[in-house]
């Protein structure tokens, strides 16, 4: 490495080191005086008066029955509006997040006109009849994302999450990184929002928008990938050397270096996260104006070797210094929140940066209390674990809940010069603080804590635990946010393991049931057609439309699994026979369907057509097996079969007709809803005429059918241009091959994706329309959209 590159780094480590050292000694004297007592004292009394209120008991009574149902997100927003409290819960949220975030001064009459304008916006959504359905699901997210017109980028970021949230080690938090990821994002955005122009062009907004999504996932992708991944266990100790080696010289270079040698077990891994973050730190890189780089840079490096400084410290040692314990948390708290302004080149704001400088460390000692008994177990050296294990020995250390205090306090009368809206909002965060640690501890651990940690302050303790007992309206939507985000994000995870297992036990169990058995064991009656349709059922099939089904009518409806298995088989059948004839060399002249030879090249045209024809009358006679349903109601199925047959031939002569031919996107759409669509439909519909379901809610049904079937020929004919022939089982590119109409051929790569997921947001917000269960079909959304083949 250049040494000359290697000294300037290290001189601008020394330099932000000297400054947070004395920020340190500023705070140590006001620990030691006790100063921030008496001041805060007077602060928490003067607060009180908005936050402790005298009701008679039947108040106390029905607020607090109100409340206890009320600590869901949706069911809290509505609590919150019913008792009036909506327009002070966001205005002290939306307060926090330009007082943290973006460093603003809440006093400054242009942050007031901001804040008011962005509730007002909140509560406007909240209060829309849909948004508590939506929520922050994928289809809302875009529907979002289509107003700003930025959908590529969301569409780009959702399928970078996936992968990353899948390439999470089992031993990291994946949801903890999501939710990281997504609020650096989230940050990135806030601060090019409050930087725009009010007469911003909607294209240049667009632009910027778009670039700031980019640039928060790039920035956002170095918490799990460096950060987590160097505090987590997954990588051995001579593998860390190296990462952190990597990483250094990538900051000081401003070159990302080949991986090299790689000593450890861990190199698939090391070789995905190196191909990411290169990706990432080149994005940043270009992006950077010449004006900028430097502090960037300088941001950056102070960030990683002060992370690096804490995290070789080992809780056994008894001898760091104060300083040694605090300084590089300083430095890391801080530089956080100002890389998230430098990696948008924002020009310097001296201001702005003093602010963040000496506000990090609020919030970064308030999730280490928080944390403190996770970071104990695992050995973690941070103010809390450290004098809770050397208090008792060592009478120089500083308690760092004392510190906290002391930072509020110069924070409020010094920073802030008293501000009263920020006193306010402050108080809020720290006792809201506490009231949840005390409801995650319980009241006996919560009480033990405090008395470790204020025996020094017994009076000024009484009065922050009455507060923490007595205070109410103290919450913030941003904590509703976190915790509804890490709860939607694993009962996510926890539905999508559901969904694959349905789909791997329901597939296998059709396996065992759908090969057709030789009835006459007379040679001479033995046709080469039974073989043939058994050799094309036997491929690598998904058999998603007989899962779809299943989901249906055991799960929706409550069928009797083994009285719906002859449709189950039906349906698997019309759709293999619907594969054989678009195989066939007068169609699409496949050679190659579910990883196998198709039918025609192993046997000839003639075996391939009868055998289509086979499975298409072996459908119809599963169908009238259904003896466990009324005449009617099976005659009723039938009808309906039959008349998608019909129509199915129809959508695939439309196909036909098509090719070099150009189309219209509602000509597309009719075509591929006539060849995929419906058979997605009849999956679904047919177990509902089994159940006798309401005509409003099969026609909800066939609505979501034809959104469902669009979207997943479009992601067809994606596939058929991106896709991997291994993972298909398929070939690529026969449909450029054959001058076939596709989406991709009409409207481009990018066009094609915002169509698709144009359709996903239609299926999904048609789901609100049907009384049954619909999970399934809420991931089988996603699954048509995310698939890989």
């Amino acid at each position: 490495m250049n040494e000359e590159l290697l000294r300037n780094a290290n001189t601008s480590y020394r330099l932000a080191e000297q400054r947070a050292t004395d920020y340190f000694r500023l705070l140590n004297v006001e620990v030691r005086q006790k100063n921030f007592v008496s001041t805060l004292t007077k602060d928490i009394q003067v607060w009180k008066h908005n936050h402790i209120h005298h009701r008679s008991v039947f108040s106390l009574f029905t607020r607090g029955k109100e409340k206890s149902n009320s600590k869901g997100y949706y069911s809290y927003i509505q609590w919150l509006k019913y008792t009036g409290k909506l327009d002070n819960y966001l205005d002290r949220s939306i307060s926090y997040i330009f007082l943290r975030d973006l460093g603003k001064k809440l006093n400054a009459p242009d942050t007031q006109k901001k804040i008011k304008s962005v509730v007002e916006s909140l509560k406007d959504h909240l209060n829309h009849s849909d948004a508590t359905e939506q929520g922050f699901n994928m289809a809302g997210l875009y529907r979002m994302a289509q107003k700003e017109r930025v959908e590529s980028a969301v569409i780009w970021v959702s399928e970078k999450l996936k992968i990353v949230s899948s390439s999470i080690p089992e031993e990291m938090d994946a949801e903890q990184a999501q939710r990281k990821l997504i609020k650096i994002i989230v940050g990135v955005l806030m601060h090019v929002v409050e930087e725009m122009d009010e007469d911003v062009s909607p294209e240049e907004r667009r632009q910027k928008l778009d670039e700031a999504i980019r640039l928060g996932y790039s920035y956002g992708l170095t918490y799990p990938f460096i950060d987590d991944l160097l505090d987590s266990t997954v990588l051995s100790r001579e593998e860390k050397k190296q990462y952190s080696d990597l990483i250094r010289s990538t900051l000081i270079t401003k070159s990302v270096p080949p991986i090299g040698k790689w000593e450890g077990k861990n190199i698939d891994l090391i070789e995905y996260i190196h191909a990411e973050l290169q990706e990432a730190f080149e994005y940043i890189k270009s992006h950077q104006k010449a004006e900028t780089s430097k502090s960037f840079f300088e941001e950056s490096y102070v960030f990683f070797h002060s992370q690096e400084v804490d995290r070789v410290k080992d809780l056994s040692n008894s001898t760091y210094s104060n300083e040694e314990i605090y300084v590089p948390i300083i430095l890391k708290s801080s530089s956080s929140r100002l890389i998230a302004r430098s990696v948008l080149s924002v020009s310097e704001n001296e201001s702005f940066d003093n602010r963040t400088f000496l506000y990090g460390i609020y919030n970064q000692l308030a999730d280490d209390f928080a944390d403190m008994f996770d970071d104990m177990n695992v050995g973690a050296v941070t103010p809390y674990t450290y004098y809770m294990k050397y208090h008792d020995k060592r009478s120089d250390l500083i308690n760092p809940f004392e510190l906290y205090w002391a930072v509020i306090a110069n924070l409020i009368h010094n920073v802030y010069q008293s501000d009263e809206k920020t006193c306010e909002v402050i108080l809020d965060r720290a006792i809201n603080g506490l009231k949840r640690s005390k409801e995650r501890l319980g009241t006996k651990k919560y009480k033990e804590v405090m008395a470790l940690f204020t025996s020094q302050m017994p009076e000024f303790n009484s009065l922050i635990q009455k507060m923490v007992q007595k205070a109410d309206d103290v919450d913030f939507f941003d904590k509703l946010l976190r915790d509804h985000m890490i709860s939607n994000l694993r009962k996510d995870r926890q539905e999508r393991e559901d969904f694959s297992h349905t789909i791997k036990t329901v597939r296998s169990e059709l396996n065992n049931v759908l090969m057709i058995q030789i009835k006459d064991p007379d040679p001479l009656l033995k046709s080469v057609v039974n073989e043939a349709a058994n050799l094309s059922l036997k491929g690598d099939a998904k058999r998603l439309r007989p899962v779809v089904a299943w989901a249906m009518g055991v799960n929706a409806y409550e069928l009797n699994q083994s009285a719906i298995m002859p449709l189950l088989k039906s349906l698997e059948y019309m759709h293999t026979a619907s594969l054989i004839f678009d195989d066939l060399p007068s169609q699409d002249n496949a050679s190659i369907r579910r990883g196998c030879p198709t039918l025609h090249q192993v046997y000839n045209i003639a075996t391939a057509e009868l055998t289509g024809l086979f499975l298409t009358q072996k459908a119809i006679e599963e169908q009238a097996s259904l003896d466990q349903f009324d005449a009617k109601t099976v005659l009723k199925l039938i009808q309906y079969s039959a008349q998608k047959t019909e129509e199915m031939c129809n959508g695939q002569a439309m196909d036909l007709n098509s090719k070099g031919k150009p189309l219209t996107i509602e000509q597309l759409n009719l075509m591929c809803f006539y060849k995929t669509g419906i058979g997605f439909e009849a999956s679904l519909v047919m177990p509902a005429i089994l159940a006798k379901a309401e005509e409003f809610e099969i026609d909800a049904l066939k609505k979501f059918a034809y959104h469902a079937g669009i979207a997943f020929q479009i992601k067809d004919d994606l596939l058929d241009v991106e896709g991997n022939k291994e993972l298909l089982g398929k070939s690529v590119g026969k449909d450029a091959e054959n001058n076939n109409s596709t989406f991709v051929s009409i409207l481009g790569q990018e066009s094609s994706r915002k169509e698709m997921w144009e359709h996903y947001c239609n299926a999904i917000e048609t789901l609100q329309k049907v009384p049954r269960n619909t999970v399934f079909l809420k991931h089988l959304m996603n699954y048509i959209v995310n698939r890989d083949y």
